[in-house]
This record gives structure tokens, C-alpha cells and sequence, in this order.
């Protein structure tokens, strides 16, 4: 009897000291899991995933949950308006591995604060510039809301797998040339860009933004198709 218990506390280790090589970088089970397909929308009708709130979690706040620094630029093209940016390379949560971008949300006068201020303008293609925040306004920008989240897992998601853990969107919308195809969840406020030759891209934003965005790429839909 008394190897038998033994031979158990032994196995038991072993499996412990498994799991422990097995999660990444040596990360523990998480308690509390934050996973992509976990969201809510709260009582005052804003979406929380990842234990943020958008519109009302900061930057700092996100720093916090994924255990990262990030890289914040400003971004600024020829059309459109400038978008500040906090990038989060190879981000572990509950298991899963992603990269993250934030939009965060700055008013006109602040974003142009930002730009007259920025340490360093480069172009990264034709018709976009990057511009990097001087050390005061890195700190301005960590206690800006967060608006937008992109997630784009590390791994390829298969269509069955997507609808098993987000469930069937209310529509599709096919980008044409590109190949890749928008599932929409409005009650969620949710895009998931289904691409079957990359990575796929899972754009959580706020409610009131849903119908912007659809018709903004079936904008970019029709042009395609002429």
C-alpha cells in the first residue's frame, strides 16, 4: 500500500513538472482565463473582453493584464484620419498566443499635440507615416481609453472552430481580392476577418461603431467589384 502512494505522489509530480514545461515560457494555469471568445456587454451596453472595457479601460490598464510594455506610434495616412497605436508583440493569455494591437482614443486637438511633439517621423509605405510619441507623451498616452482591440492569434482559426466558439454571425462580408471575408456579430461588437491564406484578424470595437465599419467595407466591396 505504502508504494503504491508512493508510486502516485511520484506520477503526480511528473505530470506537474510536464504541464509546467508545456505552457509557454513556463506560465502557470490561469485562474482567471482571458480568452478571445469570452466577452461581455455590460449594463451600460460597452464591451469587456480580456478583463477591459472599451472606451473606458486605459492603456496602463492593458499593460497590466497582458504583462507588456507594448510600442505606441501614431499613425497617419493620407486619407483617413491619424491613429494612435499601442502595438503588443507575442502576448500570452490563458494559453493562447496572439499579437495585440489597441487604438486608443485621443480628441483632434490631443492627437495633434501629439504629432507637433513627436521624437521621430518615418514613412512605412507610400501613403503612411509613423510617428514616434516623445518621452513625455508616452506617459500621456498610457492614460488614454482604449477604443479598438485587434487580436491576431499566432494560430490559423478553421472555419468549425470559429463558429464553435463564437457562434454564427449575423453576416458575411467577402473583400474580394484579398480573399479574406468579415464575419460579423453586432450584438457583440465583434468583426472576425476569416483569411484563408493568413493569419485571421478579430477586431473588437464598441457597439455604435458596428455599422460604420460594415459599411465602410462594403465600400471597399464595391469597389473591388468594379
Amino acid at each position: 500500500m505504502e508504494k503504491k502512494i508512493i508510486f502516485w505522489v511520484v506520477s503526480l509530480s511528473l505530470v506537474a513538472v510536464a504541464l509546467a514545461i508545456l505552457l509557454p515560457g513556463g506560465r502557470t494555469v490561469d485562474p482567471n482565463p482571458r480568452l478571445p471568445w469570452d466577452i461581455t456587454i455590460n449594463a451600460s451596453n460597452e464591451v469587456e473582453v480580456f478583463d477591459l472595457t472599451l472606451n473606458h479601460s486605459r492603456l496602463a490598464d492593458a499593460r497590466d493584464v497582458f504583462q507588456e510594455q507594448g510600442e505606441i506610434n501614431m499613425f497617419i495616412a493620407e486619407s483617413g484620419a491619424p491613429s494612435l497605436e499601442a502595438y503588443f508583440e507575442r502576448v500570452f493569455l490563458s494559453g493562447l498566443r496572439a499579437d495585440i494591437i489597441l487604438v486608443l482614443k485621443a480628441e483632434t486637438g490631443q492627437l495633434q499635440g501629439l504629432f507637433n511633439r513627436g521624437s521621430r517621423i518615418s514613412r512605412t509605405s507610400e501613403s503612411v507615416h509613423k510617428v514616434a510619441l516623445s518621452g513625455e507623451d508616452q506617459l500621456v498616452a498610457a492614460n488614454l481609453p482604449i477604443e479598438l482591440i485587434n487580436y491576431i492569434p499566432a494560430a490559423n482559426l478553421d472555419e468549425s472552430l470559429i463558429l464553435n466558439r463564437f457562434g454564427e454571425p449575423s453576416e458575411r462580408i467577402s473583400e474580394g481580392e484579398s480573399g479574406m471575408t468579415h464575419w460579423i456579430y453586432p450584438n457583440k461588437g465583434l468583426s472576425i476577418g476569416v483569411n484563408p491564406e493568413g493569419k485571421e484578424l478579430i477586431q473588437y470595437m464598441p457597439l455604435e461603431r458596428i455599422p460604420s465599419f460594415v459599411a465602410h467595407i462594403s465600400h471597399n466591396q464595391d469597389e473591388t467589384a468594379r
